[in-house]
Protein backbone atom coordinates (compact mmCIF):
# COMPACT_ATOMS: atom_id res chain seq x y z
CA UNK A 1 0.00 0.00 0.00
CA UNK A 2 1.35 3.44 -0.86
CA UNK A 3 1.76 5.49 2.29
CA UNK A 4 3.80 8.63 2.86
CA UNK A 5 6.52 6.48 4.44
CA UNK A 6 6.61 4.10 1.45
CA UNK A 7 6.63 6.92 -1.07
CA UNK A 8 9.69 8.43 0.59
CA UNK A 9 11.39 5.03 0.69
CA UNK A 10 10.88 4.36 -3.03
CA UNK A 11 11.36 7.92 -4.28
CA UNK A 12 13.70 7.83 -7.30
CA UNK A 13 13.99 11.59 -7.92
CA UNK A 14 17.42 11.80 -6.30
CA UNK A 15 19.00 9.18 -8.60
CA UNK A 16 21.57 10.25 -11.11
CA UNK A 17 19.86 8.45 -13.98
CA UNK A 18 16.11 8.61 -13.51
CA UNK A 19 13.94 6.05 -15.25
CA UNK A 20 12.72 7.34 -18.59
CA UNK A 21 10.09 4.68 -19.20
CA UNK A 22 6.59 5.08 -17.84
CA UNK A 23 6.15 1.88 -15.84
CA UNK A 24 2.37 2.19 -15.99
CA UNK A 25 2.59 2.10 -19.79
CA UNK A 26 4.85 -0.97 -19.61
CA UNK A 27 2.39 -2.71 -17.28
CA UNK A 28 -0.49 -1.80 -19.59
CA UNK A 29 1.48 -3.29 -22.50
CA UNK A 30 2.07 -6.52 -20.60
CA UNK A 31 -1.59 -6.72 -19.62
CA UNK A 32 -2.60 -6.07 -23.24
CA UNK A 33 -0.44 -8.96 -24.45
CA UNK A 34 -1.75 -11.29 -21.75
CA UNK A 35 -5.41 -10.37 -22.22
CA UNK A 36 -5.53 -10.37 -26.02
CA UNK A 37 -2.91 -12.98 -26.84
CA UNK A 38 -1.60 -10.88 -29.70
CA UNK A 39 1.90 -11.40 -31.04
CA UNK A 40 4.70 -9.25 -29.71
CA UNK A 41 5.31 -7.65 -33.08
CA UNK A 42 1.65 -6.61 -33.25
CA UNK A 43 1.64 -4.58 -30.02
CA UNK A 44 0.02 -1.18 -30.67
CA UNK A 45 2.13 1.96 -30.86
CA UNK A 46 0.31 3.37 -27.80
CA UNK A 47 2.62 1.29 -25.60
CA UNK A 48 6.40 1.50 -25.21
CA UNK A 49 8.48 -0.41 -27.75
CA UNK A 50 7.87 -4.13 -27.91
CA UNK A 51 11.45 -4.88 -26.85
CA UNK A 52 10.99 -2.80 -23.69
CA UNK A 53 7.65 -4.39 -22.83
CA UNK A 54 9.04 -7.86 -23.58
CA UNK A 55 12.14 -7.29 -21.44
CA UNK A 56 10.07 -6.26 -18.43
CA UNK A 57 7.66 -9.14 -19.06
CA UNK A 58 10.54 -11.65 -18.93
CA UNK A 59 12.05 -10.05 -15.81
CA UNK A 60 8.72 -10.02 -14.01
CA UNK A 61 7.91 -13.56 -15.07
CA UNK A 62 11.28 -14.89 -13.84
CA UNK A 63 11.05 -13.00 -10.54
CA UNK A 64 7.49 -14.16 -9.86
CA UNK A 65 6.14 -10.61 -9.98
CA UNK A 66 3.40 -11.51 -12.48
CA UNK A 67 2.18 -14.30 -10.20
CA UNK A 68 2.09 -11.90 -7.25
CA UNK A 69 0.15 -9.34 -9.30
CA UNK A 70 -2.29 -12.03 -10.41
CA UNK A 71 -2.84 -13.25 -6.86
CA UNK A 72 -3.35 -9.72 -5.52
CA UNK A 73 -5.84 -8.84 -8.27
CA UNK A 74 -7.66 -12.15 -7.79
CA UNK A 75 -8.11 -11.53 -4.07
CA UNK A 76 -9.15 -7.91 -4.67
CA UNK A 77 -11.79 -8.92 -7.24
CA UNK A 78 -13.23 -11.58 -4.95
CA UNK A 79 -13.40 -9.18 -2.03
CA UNK A 80 -15.07 -6.52 -4.21
CA UNK A 81 -17.69 -9.15 -5.09
CA UNK A 82 -18.15 -9.71 -1.32
CA UNK A 83 -16.74 -13.23 -1.42
CA UNK A 84 -14.00 -14.94 0.55
CA UNK A 85 -10.48 -14.21 -0.69
CA UNK A 86 -10.06 -17.83 -1.78
CA UNK A 87 -12.82 -20.15 -2.99
CA UNK A 88 -14.04 -22.76 -0.54
CA UNK A 89 -15.70 -25.10 -3.06
CA UNK A 90 -14.95 -26.69 -6.40
CA UNK A 91 -17.24 -27.65 -9.25
CA UNK A 92 -16.65 -30.87 -11.16
CA UNK A 93 -18.71 -31.30 -14.27
CA UNK A 94 -20.18 -34.64 -15.32
CA UNK A 95 -17.77 -35.02 -18.26
CA UNK A 96 -14.76 -34.92 -15.93
CA UNK A 97 -16.28 -37.58 -13.71
CA UNK A 98 -17.18 -39.83 -16.66
CA UNK A 99 -13.73 -39.68 -18.20
CA UNK A 100 -12.08 -40.36 -14.84
CA UNK A 101 -14.30 -43.41 -14.31
CA UNK A 102 -13.53 -44.83 -17.75
CA UNK A 103 -9.78 -44.37 -17.79
CA UNK A 104 -8.80 -44.53 -14.15
CA UNK A 105 -10.01 -47.89 -12.92
CA UNK A 106 -9.24 -49.87 -16.09
CA UNK A 107 -5.66 -48.70 -16.30
CA UNK A 108 -5.08 -49.50 -12.63
CA UNK A 109 -6.40 -53.05 -12.96
CA UNK A 110 -4.28 -53.90 -15.98
CA UNK A 111 -1.17 -52.48 -14.37
CA UNK A 112 -1.67 -54.47 -11.16
CA UNK A 113 -2.42 -57.83 -12.84
CA UNK A 114 0.35 -60.39 -13.02
CA UNK A 115 1.49 -61.45 -16.49
CA UNK A 116 0.87 -65.11 -17.48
Amino acid sequence: MWTDKNRAKYNRDHLRYPRQIDMRAVMNGVMYILSTGCQWRAIPKDFPSRSTVHRYFIWWQCDGVLDQIHDALYVECRENAERDASPSACIIDSQSVKSAEKGGSASIRTASMRAN
